[in-house]
């Protein structure tokens, strides 16, 4: 069983305060879901300017048309892009979409579950059960649809990381967060066994990253009424997401990290 590392704290405090190197993601193939906008724009971005090339999936196509553009304007490897609406998504998506990287890439050495939804923000009895399946269906069933579909390509790899966006409430659960806590305790879950499956049996190392209070779409929809200028940008908590998708993390698998320190 993957049990908490004994240095997590040290491991911790090093993915806050990581510098990433130039050209530590050069020859590196990282698939970020959600990369049109927010934390996952911020990471793809931080990526291509370390040298990966990035596989930029999301909903909306003018998004990542928006982000493949910002790569190529900085200098950045060509990345690929596929636009995928995660909440209609099928097996049988993944499956084609992990075929065609392998005939283009061979292999991927990172892949960050970034897209996410919300739901609503009330009281069980009264959550809609429509809404309950599409966020359980985005969060959960997708990230392991897409997981399962690119193990091989991860396991081609020589090192490999697979990191799952939590949360707060994925963690501790809280009062009228509804879908969306039960999907990040679910996500923990899966982050856990699949590590505990992979620690011996291949080079793939697998964690979660709890964002924390970020000034993005989703969080101004949970608090409507919150100053977003007390936030901190996805470009400020980008280096966490670089230390555990590139080398400076190898051998640290089956953990529960943070994005930024507590506030």
């Amino acid at each position: 069983m993957t049990a908490i590392h004994p240095e997590l704290p040290r491991l911790q405090e090093q993915a806050l305060a990581y510098n990433c190197p130039a050209g530590t993601f050069a020859e590196r193939v990282v698939l970020v879901t959600g990369a049109g906008d927010g934390i996952g724009r911020a990471v793809a971005l931080a990526l291509a300017d370390a040298g990966a090339t990035v596989v930029l999936l999301g909903r909306t196509q003018n998004k990542l048309e928006e982000v493949y553009d910002e790569i190529l304007k900085r200098g950045g490897a060509k990345p690929a892009m596929v636009p995928v609406n995660l909440e209609v998504a099928t097996p049988a998506h993944f499956e084609e979409l992990a075929g065609m990287f392998d005939k283009e890439f061979g292999r991927l050495d990172g892949l960050l579950h970034n897209a996410s939804v919300l739901g609503d923000i009330t009281p069980l009895d009264n959550y809609g059960y429509s809404t309950w399946d599409s966020v359980m269906q985005v969060n959960v069933n997708a990230a392991f649809y897409l997981t399962r579909a690119m193990l091989p390509l991860l396991r081609s790899a020589s090192a490999a990381s697979v990191l799952f966006t939590s949360s707060s409430v994925g963690r501790v659960g809280r009062a009228f967060w509804g879908a969306y806590a039960v999907s990040k305790f679910a996500t923990e879950g899966l982050m856990q066994v699949m590590a505990d499956e992979l620690e011996n049996t291949s080079k793939i190392r697998v964690n979660t990253i709890n964002p924390g209070g970020t000034r993005t779409r989703m969080r101004a929809q949970a608090y409507p009424g919150e100053d977003a200028n007390t936030l901190r940008t996805p470009e400020d908590i980008v280096p966490a997401y670089l230390y555990l998708l590139g080398p400076a993390s190898d051998g640290v698998t089956g953990q529960a990290f943070n994005a930024q320190p507590p506030r």
